[in-house]
């Protein structure tokens, strides 16, 4: 696996941050004010501003964020740079062995980000995260592995509930983009909608974790932050979306995304294709995909000397009961050699021993 130039990594460093810069602009006006407000028992940045019907309050993130913290203090500091910016993200897709969304992917995470998904903390899960990992390991990942159909976003349940905040109608979001964007109602409650799709076929789909009965699992529940959406339950999200990274989406001047640590992906990658109906083509294909990406991030955090984050990972997925175990001894079942040999010298034992 070839390594990005330190050129490029630092390119790309800088870019994530211009990116982040950038956004905090566009949803803050000069004219308003952060405030510090205690939400059981910890602090959280809001942002008040002026109205014609008086101040309204916008949710911006945890106070013990330094990222967010240092960014409401050089406030009034902060300048946007899109043309700079989209001459970096030009220079590491040409030059720097990077990889971006396809334009339509880009165009959709970009205008939901613009509406405040992220800032709400909910995270980019999926392909189109997992393209975003070779600017933050620096190596090279192949495009073989990024191809997709849609784009999946979650949200911790806790989370949504408690900002106080939301997106616009996501439905009016997408629309803006393309005017065939419908709702797609749940099968198990035809009211709720989980997922979006145009007339291609694209999606567009929010999750959430279940941690509690398996009654919840593969039904929707509202969620008060995501603009009029739900969310699909499903099993072992929760682990995916926990402490995600701030990175960015390579796409026209950069977009400031929250994506899952690489370590968090590769294990639940394990898990999910261990669950993965194939009795179909698509089923399959979604499975082979899994273990590739499972394999090829193993690889990626051996060799950039990241063996103790994915150790910790692996290590505590498989404390969390039988459940968790038998789906990650099942994933390593198929899981491409490569990547067990990886996982192996990470935990410090042989492939043949994973999983016992």
């Amino acid at each position: 696996m070839r390594e990005i130039d330190i050129a490029y990594r630092t390119m790309f460093s800088e870019l994530a941050q211009r990116s982040l810069d950038a956004q905090f602009e566009a949803d803050y006006p000069i004219e308003g004010r952060f405030v510090t407000v205690p939400v059981k028992g910890k602090d959280y940045w809001y942002f008040d501003f002026p109205t014609p019907e008086g101040d309204k309050r916008r949710y911006v993130g945890p106070h013990a964020d330094p990222e967010i913290t240092a960014r409401v203090g050089r406030f009034r500091d902060i300048k946007e740079h899109a043309k700079d910016r989209r001459r970096l993200v030009s220079t590491l897709l040409r030059s720097g062995g990077m990889t971006g969304p396809d334009r339509f992917a880009g165009d959709v995470v970009e205008t939901l980000a613009d509406g405040g998904l992220f800032r709400l903390r909910a995270v980019l899960i999926g392909t189109v995260a997992f393209g975003c990992y070779a600017g933050i390991l620096g190596v090279r990942l192949p495009n073989a592995a990024m191809q997709t159909g849609d784009a999946d976003f979650a949200q911790d349940f806790a989370i949504s509930a408690e900002v106080g905040d939301s997106l616009p109608p996501v439905l009016d979001l997408l629309q803006t983009i393309d005017a065939t964007f419908r709702a797609v109602p749940h099968q198990a409650d035809r009211v709720k909608v989980t997922a979006f799709a145009n007339a291609s076929g694209y999606r567009v789909e929010f999750l959430t974790g279940n941690r509690g009965s398996d009654d919840f699992t593969g039904k929707p529940s509202p969620m008060p932050a995501l603009g009029g959406a739900s969310a699909e339950n499903l099993r072992f999200l929760d682990f995916l979306i926990r402490d995600p990274i701030r990175t960015v989406l390579l796409h026209r001047s950069g977009v400031s995304v929250l994506v899952p640590s690489p370590e968090r992906y590769a294990v639940h990658k394990l898990i999910v294709a261990s669950r993965r109906r194939t009795n179909d083509i698509t089923g399959r294909g979604k499975q082979d995909k899994d273990l590739q990406q499972a394999a090829l991030l193993c690889e990626a955090l051996q060799q950039t000397r990241r063996s103790d984050d994915l150790a910790d990972a692996y290590t505590e997925a498989w404390e969390r009961g039988s459940a968790w175990q038998e789906a990650i001894t099942a994933g390593l079942a198929m899981m491409p050699d490569v990547g067990k040999a990886a996982l192996g010298a990470c935990l410090g034992v042989a492939p043949e021993e994973l999983g016992s």
